[in-house]
């Protein structure tokens, strides 16, 4: 049985807690977390679709322009060290 999204929201990020208590989630974008890194050469972290991650800024009001420079800016370009997320592009 597929679990509903919430629930694989939640396993995914109890699922990362246990393997990496540093790993940092990117505030806001629940919804947009597609599932964490599988390798033994970098810590694990979150993965995002950075698709998902616009068509939430859009939701709240944001152009598409204005959403592409607030990722771009705030989340893209914000180094916050090996334990931040990952953002994959899809489309």
């Amino acid at each position: 049985m597929i679990a509903p999204r919430g629930d694989w929201g939640e396993l995914m990020e109890e699922q990362l807690a246990e393997e990496n208590p540093e790993a940092l989630m990117a505030d806001g974008f629940d919804d947009a977390l597609i599932g964490i890194t599988a390798n033994h050469h970098s810590p694990t972290v979150a993965v995002y679709d950075l698709a998902k991650c616009m068509k939430i800024l859009i939701d709240q009001g944001l152009s598409d322009e204005e959403a592409e420079e607030y990722l771009s800016f705030n989340t893209l370009a914000a180094y916050v060290g090996p334990n931040g997320p990952l953002f994959i592009r899809t489309e």
